[in-house]
């Protein structure tokens, strides 16, 4: 690693945290934002390095509903996310998809997908293609703990194992599946043994650690792109939120929340390698944080002053009767 591009994944991490803290309060307080909102904060260290370890002009990405943090991590602009979470005509995909169905074709993010464990097949499908070209395109495919329980996910995997399917399958295991702790929903609550049932190799990685996600994901796309199968990763991860707005995170143990925040933030975790292994300064990180901090307030500005889609638009990309 080198100072700059770690540098780099701060600003992306701290990017996400007050892109989210953000839109938490155009939510709740302003009623900007509606429907769901699933939000991001805390997991910020799975998205940036994961993605950074991809090949942009290659390799695809596909997630479910808690999509925000990915689309600003594959560098779409916060402006357009923004306007977007607001249904805005100047969003992502138009105003059209909202919280949980950001995408980019330039890209190659294809969202951001409501129904649980359902995208892991279009992530499969999307390596089976890339096969077939031999591009050495490689699919990224992110899912959340509860997803292991879904028929999807096991069809995906044998698939993907008797194929030799190009696909990273990554586990953002953030202890809970909407309200349900894994242990309690999961016969094994140990994620990465699942992949071993359809002969995929599988590691647990510390989701929290920006660094640690980087390497092990750069070396599970090595291994697909080496045409030795899928990959599987689980990131253990936490989200400080709830699962989504409204829920209040009751179900959690007392301290439990304090304890993730104060012993293994993901931000804070790189600021002290920063601060202590690449001789960063205080400034540099403050810099960082300002900068930050303009640019959420200029797509807070754009998304506000952009229009609504116009009525008769109401039918564009739908299939004619």
């Amino acid at each position: 690693m080198d100072k700059t591009t770690l540098l780099e994944w701060y600003r992306q991490m701290v990017l996400i945290r007050r892109f989210e803290e953000r839109s938490d309060e155009l939510y709740q307080l302003e009623g900007k934002i509606k429907g769901f909102l699933h939000l991001y904060i805390g997991q910020e260290a799975v998205a940036v390095g994961t993605i950074a370890a991809r090949d942009p002009e290659r390799d695809h990405l596909i997630t479910a509903y808690r999509d925000h943090g990915h689309a600003l991590a594959v560098g779409l602009e916060a402006g357009a996310v923004m306007a977007e979470l607001m249904g805005k005509a100047t969003g992502v995909v138009g105003g059209r998809g909202g919280s949980m169905h950001l995408a980019s074709k330039e890209k190659k993010f294809w969202g951001g997908y409501g129904i649980v464990g359902a995208h892991l097949t279009l992530g499969t499908g999307m390596a089976l293609a890339e096969q077939y070209k031999g591009s050495g395109g490689v699919c990224l495919c992110y899912f959340g703990d509860g997803a292991t329980n879904i028929g999807y996910f096991h069809e995906s995997l044998n698939m993907a194992g008797v194929w030799g399917l190009p696909i990273v399958f990554i586990c953002e295991n953030n202890k809970y599946g909407m309200g349900t702790a894994v242990d309690r929903a999961s016969a094994n609550p140990n994620l990465a043994d699942k992949a071993k049932a359809y002969n995929i190799p599988s590691k647990k990685i510390d989701g929290m650690n920006v660094i640690e996600v980087y390497k092990a994901t750069q070396k599970a796309i090595d291994t697909c792109r080496k045409g030795k199968g899928p990959q599987f990763l689980e990131m253990v991860t936490y989200r400080y939120e709830g699962h989504s707005i409204g829920d209040r995170t009751r179900y959690r143990p007392a301290g439990e929340l304090d304890k993730w925040r104060d012993e293994k933030d993901p931000i804070a975790t790189l600021q002290k390698v920063l601060l202590e292994e690449y001789e960063a300064s205080e400034a540099e990180l403050v810099a960082i944080d300002d900068v930050v901090m303009k640019e959420i307030d200029d797509a807070v500005t754009f998304a506000n002053e952009s229009p609504l889609p116009a009525p008769e638009t109401l039918f564009d990309h739908i299939y004619p009767a």
